[in-house]
């Protein structure tokens, strides 16, 4: 399916473009049902998003569909919020990229050459791809759609979409795995502190944070409650803990990695 969009140059200095409401059909398709916004609120909309810091820190936006002419019209679109955007015909040109450990998220049709997309997004967390995905379709159903939320679609928009719908979905997903990534950067960062523990350290760490007390972790190990005491001092400063919650909190963080 073709796209048409409506690109106006805003100056001959400004590499900025502005778009009609709706893409990946013609303009003219019945959006009646759609709260459209003004041009004035959706060009101000975007200019905001533009000057967002948030927004221009080397995120990528991964388009993947066969249809030429739409991913063109994302990539341009996309641009105009400052966000790096590179394009694949099919699933397999983007794993032959094997460019997925960049920030950011991956835009997804349906209906692809070779793997389908829905297929394609059952496999991510297989291959260890962790970026978030947005699914899109001009033949989408209710089946189809639940389908890829529940396997973990940050969105699922149906073709023609309007241009700010594919913005704020995109948006939603780079924030999603800025989020994961710091997680992952706080969990890391745990395991280190950890892995700086004697053995003993360890033990008594993780008998505290399972709620035994010093009496009962003694008892369990064999060591007098004052070498507990030393212990979980030592623990609590080289993990940079302020208090037993605190503790509490990391040790839970080490669990669930370890599992």
């Amino acid at each position: 399916m073709k796209a048409d969009v409506a690109i106006v140059n805003a100056s001959k200095t400004a590499d900025v473009a502005a778009y009609e409401d709706v893409i990946g059909g013609s303009v003219k398709t019945n959006t009646a049902h759609l709260p459209l916004r003004s041009r004035s609120e959706e060009d101000a909309s975007i200019s905001d998003r533009s000057k967002d810091p948030t927004v221009n820190d080397e995120a990528i936006v991964h388009v993947i569909d066969d249809d030429e002419s739409l991913r063109h019209a994302l990539d341009l679109m996309l641009a105009t919020v400052g966000l790096q955007v590179r394009t694949y015909e099919s699933a397999n040109r983007f794993l032959d990229s094997r460019a997925w450990d960049s920030f950011g998220c991956i835009v997804l049709d349906v209906r692809l050459p070779g793997v389908s997309g829905l297929d394609f997004q059952s496999q991510l967390a297989d291959l260890g791809i962790p970026l978030p995905v947005i699914m899109m379709t001009a033949h989408g159903d209710v089946p189809m759609s639940v389908r890829a939320m529940k396997a973990g679609a940050v969105d699922f928009l149906a073709k023609p979409f309007r241009a700010q719908d594919m913005i704020d979905a995109v948006l939603a997903a780079i924030g999603r795995d800025r989020q994961r990534r710091q997680a992952d950067g706080t969990a890391r960062a745990l395991r280190d502190r950890f892995a700086t523990l004697s053995a003993r350290e360890k033990q008594v760490v993780m008998l505290v944070t399972a709620g035994m007390m010093n009496k009962q972790v003694a008892g369990d190990l064999g060591i007098s409650e004052i070498t507990v005491k030393a212990h979980r001092a030592a623990a609590m400063r080289k993990m940079c803990a302020t208090s037993l919650a605190d503790l509490v909190r990391m040790a839970d963080v080490i669990r669930r990695q370890s599992t």
